[in-house]
């Protein structure tokens, strides 16, 4: 077994055992690790971009760095320059590299999710998250994501919901990117 396999199977346990706590219907959906990234799960799957959710993980650029994870639908992109810098209450931020990413969660981009962040991350949920009567999420790993209602993410610890973290990607810009 790989290096990658063996994260990607203590991620998976951790979200197993997150999901078990939360008390919230949900399903696991086994995907091909190639169809991870949002659009191409989309298409492939035919789930509407509008039920999609991407975890989203940024820094503040000074130090000591501050971390934070958001979620946006995938029709939306997150205003990393206004409201989160706003709610994190830092001058200057950026999104996280895969590489920093992989070294907070253990997680690679296309599966991040919040179900297995650290317990001291905080995590932001913009608004219009939580209106659909179900999301996808990442799963933890590329060849899964998690299917459940927008109340999973209220009984997360360290969880704002906020109005306006992000912004119609109708508005410029292309959609969020993320798990």
């Amino acid at each position: 077994m790989s290096t990658g396999e063996t994260g990607d199977a203590e991620v998976d346990a951790r979200v197993a055992t997150a999901l078990a706590g939360l008390g919230v219907a949900h399903e696991v959906l086994a995907i091909d690790p190639a169809f991870a990234d949002t659009a191409q799960f989309c298409e492939r799957y035919g789930i509407p971009l509008e039920r999609s959710a991407n975890t989203i993980v940024v820094g503040s650029k000074k130090e000591p760095r501050q971390y934070a994870a958001c979620v946006v639908l995938a029709t939306t992109r997150l205003d990393v320059n206004h409201t989160v810098r706003k709610v994190m209450g830092v001058s200057r931020l950026s999104f996280a590299t895969a590489e920093e990413t992989r070294a907070l969660t253990g997680m690679m981009i296309g599966g991040v999710t919040v179900f297995a962040l650290p317990a001291d991350m905080p995590i932001y949920v913009d608004a219009r998250v939580m209106a659909p009567d179900w999301i996808i999420l990442g799963g933890g790993s590329r060849s899964t994501k998690v299917k459940a209602t927008p109340e999973v993410l209220r009984r997360l610890p360290n969880t704002q919901i906020v109005e306006g973290l992000a912004l119609d990607a109708a508005g410029g810009g292309a959609p969020s990117s993320g798990a």
